[in-house]
């Protein structure tokens, strides 16, 4: 079986090249090998920079290469969306290099790196938080710069983020009821904390639905003693609902509730 030309060549360029990054990795040359990172970044073979790099920064340190061979060396974590890796890399050059030529960029992709990286609400938020730090460290340190726009959308979106998760667990606490406890009272004391701590969210009104729907149910599950306290519980939430969103997309939900409230606050016995 005869190999096509084509394919011959490119054989002769992939153990060429290969063999050129052999003898670069065993080449005691600093320069040379601090050369081709950079030929290698530009390249966009971020997994051959990275090699070099992390052998050659150290011993740059206090040379003309240090910034930048730090730099580079984030710069390739994070083009090959090693984001956490890359976090870290900017995170050092802008601690040892506060008024370098780079900071202002590295402090940046540092929190644009985790906000890349943020999982799921529904997940652990380690990253999230990471980020918004960063990005809150970057406005402060550049709010005049062309990226400072960037970086307060982005703090929002991250804060919008955590704003959902607390609304998942207000929801959870709701769904679980009376299991093993009073969870409908966990629902309104978590949304209450969202609304606290997120004040300008989209979600106040999910949080706000939440804490009627919490009222009700607990209500309805209650003993008979109990159910006159409770359902003027549900009409004091109801008033709150209304009263922040007179025309909010829950309304008809919320009215049913309150006529419930007052049939049942009408016809039970009174302590």
């Amino acid at each position: 079986m005869r190999i096509k030309p084509i394919y011959f060549l490119l054989l002769i360029f992939v153990f060429s090249s290969c063999n050129e990054y052999n003898k670069i990795l065993k080449s005691t040359d600093r320069d040379l090998k601090y050369t081709y990172a950079k030929k290698y970044f530009e390249e966009g073979k971020y997994s051959r920079s990275i090699t070099l790099l992390e052998e050659l920064v150290t011993f740059m340190k206090g040379t003309a290469q240090a910034e930048e061979s730090l730099y580079l060396l984030a710069q390739s974590h994070y083009n090959s969306r090693d984001y956490y890796s890359a976090t870290e890399v900017f995170t050092t050059y802008y601690n040892t290099y506060p008024n370098g030529e780079y900071a202002e960029p590295a402090l940046f992709y540092s929190a644009y790196g985790m906000y890349l990286d943020s999982p799921d609400p529904r997940l652990d938020q380690s990253k999230t938080y990471t980020a918004i730090v960063e990005f809150q460290k970057y406005i402060e340190r550049y709010p005049q710069t062309e990226r400072a726009e960037q970086a307060k959308n982005y703090l929002f979106e991250l804060q919008e983020k955590l704003a959902y998760k607390e609304l998942l667990a207000a929801q959870l606490y709701l769904d679980l009821g009376n299991y093993m406890g009073n969870n409908y009272e966990s629902a309104v004391i978590t949304a209450r904390e969202a609304m606290k701590s997120y004040p300008y969210s989209k979600y106040m009104e999910d949080y706000q639905i939440t804490i009627l729907r919490a009222r009700y149910e607990y209500a309805l599950r209650s003993t008979l003693l109990s159910q006159p306290e409770r359902y003027r519980m549900v009409v004091d939430e109801y008033f709150n609902y209304k009263n922040s969103f007179p025309e909010g997309k829950y309304n008809g939900e919320a009215d049913r509730y309150y006529r419930e409230a007052q049939e049942k606050i009408e016809i039970l016995p009174t302590t």
